[in-house]
């Protein structure tokens, strides 16, 4: 199964979603994230999905899960690179990613968990 790399970068860990996403492949990055975060002591995750084109509610409600279980786990979660067709589907699937900050690139990103 392909897997989405998960990149340490200081105490942030990169997930960079360079495809579009299967099921199989959003419950496995939620897994292997949350490992990471307990393996590293991260205090922020910072999900690039400037690859995505689209999402579908399965994947928007996985991206909530994550930033939920990051904040558990003591890390911040932003999102960045988000295409307007995605945050458009995304508002209307009803899914407003509570609790998730977003920025518009990695930089941006960075920045808000400094």
């Amino acid at each position: 199964m392909e897997r989405i790399p998960v990149l340490k970068i200081g105490d942030t860990l990169l997930v960079s979603i360079q495809t579009d996403l299967h099921d199989q492949m959003v419950l496995a990055l939620q897994e292997d994230l949350a490992d990471r975060i307990a393996a590293t002591g991260a205090r922020g995750v910072l999900i690039d999905i400037s690859g995505l084109e689209i999402v579908d509610s399965f994947a928007g409600r996985m991206l909530a899960a994550i930033a939920g279980i990051s904040k558990i786990l003591d890390a911040q979660t932003v999102v960045v690179g988000m295409r307007p067709a995605v945050a458009i589907t995304l508002v209307e699937l009803g899914l407003s990613l509570n609790g998730i900050k977003t920025a518009l690139d990695v930089e941006r990103g960075l920045r808000l968990l400094s």
